[in-house]
């Protein structure tokens, strides 16, 4: 009877998961849902030399860390508290960072992000906001940090 009841509950999570991923195909792009269910760049990173963690409106926070050589990023990984939707931009955010110059990376703009997801839903393109602020400012803290060293030690 127990092996049962554990089969019977396998099966429900099943079933709603299924349900859920089914329920977000229809209001988000596969892209968003991939980006969704297998983050890519996820993770902290040890010393880095560039990090931000912000605090966006619907209380998320998302934090980029870079790894910055010859002013080209060679590295980039986020963490976040967030739903799906910051996931994926958080995920998306930073493979669009990777390889990289600073200059270029500094452009990468809530559209940017939106467009390389295939869009959000309106109540959701503050997720798309949050990952460009979060990833321009750990850019900013990596030049703050490029001419005055002192400030990295402080840091970490």
């Amino acid at each position: 009877m127990a092996g049962q009841d554990k089969s019977d509950l396998d099966k429900m999570v099943e079933e709603m998961q299924t349900s859920i991923i089914n329920d977000a195909r229809e209001t988000f792009s596969e892209e968003v849902v991939n980006r969704w269910l297998n983050p890519r760049n996820i993770g902290r990173m040890e010393n880095p030399d560039g990090v931000c963690s912000i605090r966006g409106p619907c209380g998320d926070t998302m934090e980029i860390f870079l790894r910055v050589r010859d002013g080209r990023i060679v590295n980039a990984t986020f963490m976040t508290d967030g739903c799906g939707t910051s996931i994926a931009a958080g995920s998306m955010a930073t493979d669009l960072a990777i390889g990289k110059t600073v200059e270029k990376v500094l452009k990468v703009s809530k559209e940017v992000i939106l467009d390389e997801l295939g869009g959000l839903p309106e109540e959701s393109e503050h997720c798309a906001l949050l990952a460009s602020n979060t990833l321009r400012e750990a850019i900013k803290d990596y030049l703050t940090c490029e001419k005055d060293p002192w400030k990295r030690s402080y840091r970490t």
